[in-house]
């Protein structure tokens, strides 16, 4: 299974492994809250980061961030613990790439993995004049690969109708005020 949208035929396919990216960092006492425990947005420039590198590892473009969505924070980071980001693309369209990302914390005394957040992000593919780009199709390997491509299609096609649905809104709120 591949993803079937129009893309020049010089860019040939890759497999999520081929862009995957996994990134360890410390929480320090700059990163915490009074409570020990890591910022949220500290962990949302990491996911950015993790994201944005695995979205240009993919496309061989520079990459801006689209949207950061469904982020969900599942458990607290402590001062001192292992962070670690593992970033992969889970889906493509002519210009744009889903990338799933997951983080974990460890414990460094007791070596114990906590799963605390899960977000999927949206780059989109720049060319040399910053206008959005092709970038290569997704070659999925393995049944994990293939049942991430399909929910990640299913998030797409919620994204889309939500933007309809917030242009719709703000054309209606724009049409009220001029009357």
């Amino acid at each position: 299974m591949s993803s079937t949208n129009s893309r020049p035929a010089e860019l040939p396919g890759k497999s999520p492994e081929d862009s995957a990216v996994i990134m360890t960092e410390i929480v320090l006492p700059s990163d915490t809250n009074a409570l020990g425990t890591i910022f949220g947005g500290k962990v949302m420039s990491w996911i950015d980061i993790a994201g944005a590198i695995s979205a240009t590892r993919h496309a061989r473009r520079a990459v801006v961030t689209a949207s950061i969505d469904a982020l969900h924070f599942l458990a607290p980071i402590r001062l001192g613990h292992f962070v670690h980001i593992r970033a992969t693309v889970n889906y493509v369209s002519r210009t744009s790439m889903e990338v799933g990302v997951r983080v974990d914390s460890e414990n460094p005394l007791t070596g114990e993995f906590t799963h605390t957040a899960t977000a999927y992000t949206t780059f989109v593919a720049l060319d040399d004049h910053g206008r959005p780009t092709p970038v290569p199709s997704l070659l999925l390997k393995t049944p994990n690969e293939k049942r991430r491509y399909i929910a990640a299609q299913k998030r797409r096609q919620s994204r889309v109708l939500l933007s309809e649905e917030i242009k719709k809104a703000e054309k209606s709120q724009s049409e009220d005020s001029d009357s």
